[in-house]
């Protein structure tokens, strides 16, 4: 992968030990995707922020020095900040979880703690580049905001964070966001019907990216929409899809040939087999 001269002093430690390692590993990745270079980013969102899930990794965390170049947000922790106790959560957890939280604030990470960075601040424009963990929270970028990230994991979002740059690969080049299948919706929707709708998909595309052509009538509004990504990322593999007439690059592009219809009764009979759970 091409390294500006600048990149290069920073892969050879000169900018100091966090910025060496933060390169290295968005090194290794990109040539792991054959990308060309490093892009600049806007903004970041960070997992790996429960202490359940991090364990005591959060000591690396805690060893880097120096903040983050663009704005950064934190997924959500592992217990209610305020009310661990009443919630029978044990002081030991809730000691360790705090030093997590610590350990990114002190980078100059936004503490919010969401899946949905977007509606707290954290919502970037059509066209830029960004490094996202959180399934949901990268298909709604993508797709309804028409900006451009990978489904990042928590070590090269904190990594993308620290730089300001992620790797060119994957969702951040045009072609590579074309769908390749297209889903029919032959029915009205509202409500939790997104949902459904979402986990169908995301179950039925594999990892396909889908063009989803809802009736004409139909106008999700960005709860709906929130709804659909996050049932998309929990069943699906894929980190973006198409929605004629809300994602910003749709109307550009081609139209699949292979094709699924999906019609009322698939949404009543995914909620009927949900119930008999």
């Amino acid at each position: 992968m091409y390294l500006t001269k600048e990149e290069e002093r920073i892969y050879e430690g000169e900018e100091g030990w966090t910025k060496k390692k933060a390169l290295e590993i968005l090194v290794a990745i990109g040539d792991i995707h054959n990308a060309a270079r490093l892009v600049p980013i806007t903004c970041a969102h960070i997992s790996g922020a429960s202490y359940k899930t991090i364990g005591d990794a959060f000591e690396f965390i805690n060893s880097l020095k120096g903040r983050v170049k663009v704005k950064s947000t934190l997924n959500p922790i592992g217990m209610d900040r305020e009310r661990w106790g009443a919630l029978r959560i044990p002081e030991t957890f809730a000691r360790k979880q705090q030093a997590v939280l610590t350990a990114y604030e002190r980078l100059g990470v936004s503490p919010v703690c969401t899946c949905v960075p977007y509606l707290v601040g954290n919502r970037p424009r059509t066209g830029e580049h960004l490094a996202w963990a959180e399934s949901s929270a990268v298909l709604y970028a993508n797709a309804v905001l028409g900006a451009r990230t990978n489904m990042e994991g928590a070590p090269s979002a904190l990594a993308a964070a620290l730089l300001g740059k992620t790797p060119s690969y994957g969702l951040h080049h045009p072609e590579t966001r074309r769908p390749e299948i297209r889903v029919c919706v032959n029915c009205k929707l509202a409500d939790a019907d997104y949902s459904a709708l979402g986990f169908l998909i995301g179950d039925l595309v594999g990892s396909k990216i889908p063009l989803i052509e809802l009736l004409p009538t139909a106008s999700p509004n960005e709860d709906e929409l929130k709804h659909l990504s996050a049932a998309i990322g929990a069943t699906g593999s894929i980190g973006m899809y198409h929605i004629k007439g809300i994602t910003p690059e749709a109307e550009a592009l081609e139209s699949p040939r292979e094709k699924i219809e999906l019609e009322k009764k698939d949404i009543t009979r995914f909620f009927e087999k949900q119930g008999q759970h």
